[in-house]
């Protein structure tokens, strides 16, 4: 097998975990029990070790995915003159997970059926555990086989026999015409150990379609561009760990922000930025329940120990654990070639000012359509922007987690000001006692340093970090985040600033890499696709309504065959770095809300 654009993938999950299934039917992507645990299947980082299973049909034809209406139950077709098959794929949801699904059995279901004629179906399933460092053990049983390491355990039931080949097991068979049959990969523990029983697949469609079908139901948005706004929707819930609220900001690790190039990260943790825009997406949406979980998450995390460098981590484990040490996998290969593979991430040990804001505004915004927050709740915003007043003005590594020393940077502050902003409009709304708290000066102190050390006279916009000539799409989230009016000269200056210098067609950099501050890495990177997102919505609120859907409209058509959205996109169009990221598709919802609001 060669590796597969990044954009032929789609995504299915149970909201503890995700695998990535590509268009000839392989999953190339599957970390089990959670998000963040090690892969089973991680073909998409090395296509010889890394493991995968498929179930395709062996013709030659076109290949097709969709996912079923309004699901995140994916359909891989095959077709040919003579004969169609498809694999239907999903994860069950349990009830004690929201979902509609009896007991909790973990499993991925994959249904063979043919369409039409006598279809020739294989299988192979050649589980890699531990990021392929494992070895594992095959166990042949009545109605499949078990695949067994130390730490983790897989069941295959199968409904035809599979043979034993190495590392993995395989198969062929033939489907007449309406016929189907359901295989199972079943995540062992001690309560399932002894179970063997062939999978009710069609049961568990049908409850699996009813759950995604009924959380849509939900959704408020009824204006253009629907199908693109609800699937985005359905992806930041795949992307929500439903035991704790935590929301991950990507499923993959390590897929390269530039082809062969080494900025490749980890992206399967709670980022307090990514994760308080998604909560912020789903309640413009009517979603309330995902910003009360990820509340309670943030709270639990913020109420331990106070450290030196505040007291927000920058991102945490999807259980809330602060320490995600960064390491690299050299026996892998990367995506075609992309060295090295990392797991963890070092940017949990940044210091990240912008963090506060980005918080405070969707605690704000959850007080406003939620529910009210409680007193304690508002205890701990005291403790933390009391803390923030005294530590404003420090550099920091801000929104693109430079790693070639920190710097004033502009959004950083902009940040620091929507925290207090938000914080003030709280008390007021809330009649919470503000005391002897510091927070109006300081604000207004803060909103003064951009006006004048954040703002590049000669050029007309506001410049990266403080007093520089660097332009940053980041700028662009200032009317966004109410901090100046979008049809202040100053602001459409810097639209027209970064459209001239930053954009590409309808493609946005975050930074012109020459004049930005250092990140401390080689190479490029793609246009960051939220970026572009931005800037509709900054065009949207500044009355550019016409080239604001235009912009928007061709953002769309780089969306893959199934709607979904990476975090880069190459000068040509590729999907670059992880995958799907609920940063893009945020982006998408917040754009598509104000514009579609705009257009009336």
């Amino acid at each position: 097998m060669s590796y597969k654009p990044i954009e032929n993938y789609a995504v299915i999950g149970d909201l503890q975990s995700v695998a990535l299934v590509s268009m000839n039917g392989s999953i190339d992507w599957c970390c089990l029990p959670r998000f963040d645990s090690p892969s089973v299947f991680g073909r998409i980082l090395d296509d010889k070790k890394g493991g995968h299973f498929q179930i395709c049909a062996v013709q030659d034809g076109r290949l097709k995915q969709m996912y079923m209406p309004d699901t995140n139950v994916l359909l891989t077709r095959f077709l040919s003159s003579d004969a169609v098959g498809e694999v239907t794929d999903f994860m069950p949801v349990h009830r004690h997970m929201g979902g509609q699904t009896k007991g909790r059995m973990r499993q991925i279901i994959r249904i063979a059926k043919s369409v039409k004629g006598r279809v020739r179906f294989r299988l192979a399933c050649v589980p890699a555990f531990d990021y392929a460092r494992e070895p594992h053990t095959i166990e042949g049983f009545e109605r499949g086989v078990r695949f067994t390491a130390s730490a983790c355990s897989l069941k295959l039931v199968s409904p035809v026999p599979l043979q034993i080949d190495g590392s993995g097991v395989y198969a062929d068979f033939h489907l007449e015409p309406n016929e189907s049959l359901t295989f199972s990969l079943q995540l062992e523990d001690q309560s399932t150990a002894s179970q063997q029983e062939p999978a009710d697949g069609e049961a568990l469609l049908t409850e699996t379609v009813r759950f995604w079908r009924g959380w849509l139901t939900h959704c408020r948005y009824q204006g253009r561009w629907r199908e693109m706004v609800t699937r985005s929707a359905l992806v930041l819930k795949l992307l929500t760990y439903a035991p704790t609220g935590a929301v991950v900001a990507a499923a993959t690790c390590s897929l390269p922000e530039e082809v062969g190039g080494q900025r490749n990260w980890d992206y399967r943790y709670t980022w307090v930025r990514d994760a308080a825009f998604s909560v912020y997406a789903l309640m413009r949406l009517g979603y309330t329940e995902e910003a009360a979980a990820f509340t309670s998450f943030m709270q639990g995390c913020a109420i331990e120990g106070e450290r030196e460098e505040g007291p927000l981590n920058v991102l945490y484990g999807i259980d809330g654990r602060h320490e995600v040490p960064e390491h690299t996998l050299d026996h892998l290969d990367g995506y075609r070639g992309s060295k090295p593979v990392r797991i963890g991430n070092a940017a949990a040990r940044h210091f990240q000012l912008d963090i506060y804001g980005e918080l405070m505004d969707s605690i704000y915004l959850y007080d406003k359509y939620g529910s009210a927050l409680a007193y304690d709740a508002w205890q701990q915003v005291e403790r933390m922007l009391d803390w923030l007043t005294q530590n404003w003005e420090l550099a920091d590594q801000s929104i693109w987690e430079v790693r070639g020393g920190a710097q004033q940077f502009t959004y950083s502050k902009l940040q620091c000001w929507v925290a207090l902003d938000r914080g003030l409009r709280l008390a007021t709304k809330r009649s919470f006692p503000l005391g002897k708290h510091d927070w109006l000066r300081v604000r207004d102190t803060i909103y003064r340093r951009i006006m004048t050390e954040g703002w590049n006279a000669n050029l007309r916009t506001f410049s990266q970090y403080l007093g520089s000539d660097a332009v940053d799409a980041s700028a662009l989230m200032m009317p966004l985040m109410l901090f100046i009016s979008p049809t202040d000269p100053r602001m459409l200056s810097t639209i027209d600033t970064i459209r001239r210098e930053l954009v590409s067609d309808s493609l946005v950099y975050r930074y012109d890499m020459g004049k930005a501050a250092r990140d401390g890495l080689p190479g490029g990177e793609g246009t960051f696709s939220v970026c572009t997102f931005w800037l509709v919505e900054a065009l949207t609120r500044s009355g550019y309504l016409e080239d604001a859907q235009f912009l928007f409209e061709k953002m769309l058509t780089y969306a893959n065959h199934v709607g979904l959205f990476g975090e880069q996109l190459s000068p040509g169009g590729e999907t670059l770095g992880n995958f799907p990221q609920a940063f893009t598709h945020l982006g998408l919802i917040s754009a598509a809300f104000n514009l579609d609001k705009r257009l009336g």
